[in-house]
C-alpha cells in the first residue's frame, strides 16, 4: 500500500503553504483512495530539539557501523537514551513507512522554521538512506528568491532542503511547488507585486494539484 506522509511546518493556520499542501494532499488521496495517509502539524505539535542522549545515539551509530535503519535502535543505551529514543522512534517510524514525504513549510529567515529543522535532526542519523522515496516540497515565501532574481542568493530554503535530501539521505527525487512574493498580501511597500504574487500562487496550487494526481 503506497502511503503520504503530510508535515505542516507553518505557523499561520490559514497559511499558503498549508493551502498548497493541502491541495496535493487532497489530489493524491484521491488518485490513491486505497493508499495510506499520515498527518503532522510539527506547529501545533513541535518535535523538542535533539539533546545530548541523541548526540550519544549518533556516536554509537558511527562507531559500530550501523547503516541499516532497523537497526538504530541498538544505539539505545540507558534510560537517558531510551528517552530521547521514545521521541524519535514514532518520527521515524512515520517516514521511514512513507513512500511520498509532503513538506508544506514557509520560509522564515532565508531558511526553513525551526519545527522542521528540529524534525529533520530528530529523524535523521549518520549514513542513512531514503533513497526510493519522493519528496514534495510545498513553499511559501515574502519575496521573490527564483532563478535571476536579486534574492536567489538568499535562498537557504529550497537550497538547504534540496542539498540535505541529496547529499545525506540520497534522495533524487523532489519536487519544490514554491508560491513567491507573499508580502506583497500586506505590506504596502509591495503592493505593486500583487498582481505578480497572485500569478505564483495560482500556478502553483495548479502544479501542487497536478504532482498530487500523478499515480
Amino acid at each position: 500500500m503506497t502511503t503520504l506522509l503530510h508535515l505542516d511546518a507553518s505557523a499561520r493556520r490559514r497559511s499558503l503553504s498549508r493551502r498548497l499542501g493541502q491541495t496535493f494532499a487532497e489530489a493524491w488521496r484521491a488518485a490513491h483512495p486505497d493508499g495510506g495517509y499520515v498527518y503532522r502539524d510539527l506547529h501545533e505539535r513541535p518535535v523538542p530539539p535533539p539533546g545530548e542522549a541523541w548526540t550519544e545515539l549518533c556516536d554509537h551509530v558511527l562507531e559500530h557501523g550501523i547503516t541499516d535503519i532497523d537497526r538504530l535502535k541498538e544505539a539505545v543505551r540507558g534510560p537517558a537514551g531510551a528517552a530521547a529514543w521514545a521521541i524519535v522512534e514514532p518520527l521515524l517510524t512515520e517516514l521511514v513507512n512513507a513512500d511520498v514525504v509532503l513538506i508544506a513549510t514557509p520560509m522564515y529567515n532565508y531558511s526553513v522554521p525551526a519545527t522542521l529543522k528540529a524534525w529533520i535532526d530528530q529523524v535523521t542519523f549518520p549514513r542513512m538512506s531514503l533513497a526510493g522515496r519522493r519528496f514534495v516540497i510545498a513553499t511559501a515565501r515574502g519575496g521573490a528568491y527564483g532563478p535571476g532574481t536579486p534574492k536567489e542568493p538568499y535562498d537557504h530554503q529550497e537550497r538547504y532542503l534540496r542539498d540535505f535530501l541529496a547529499g545525506h539521505l540520497a534522495v533524487r527525487d523532489t519536487v519544490f511547488v514554491n508560491t513567491e512574493l507573499t508580502n506583497a498580501r500586506v505590506d504596502p511597500a509591495l503592493a505593486h507585486l500583487r498582481a505578480e504574487h497572485e500569478e505564483s500562487y495560482a500556478a502553483a496550487l495548479r502544479a501542487a494539484r497536478a504532482l498530487g494526481g500523478e499515480h
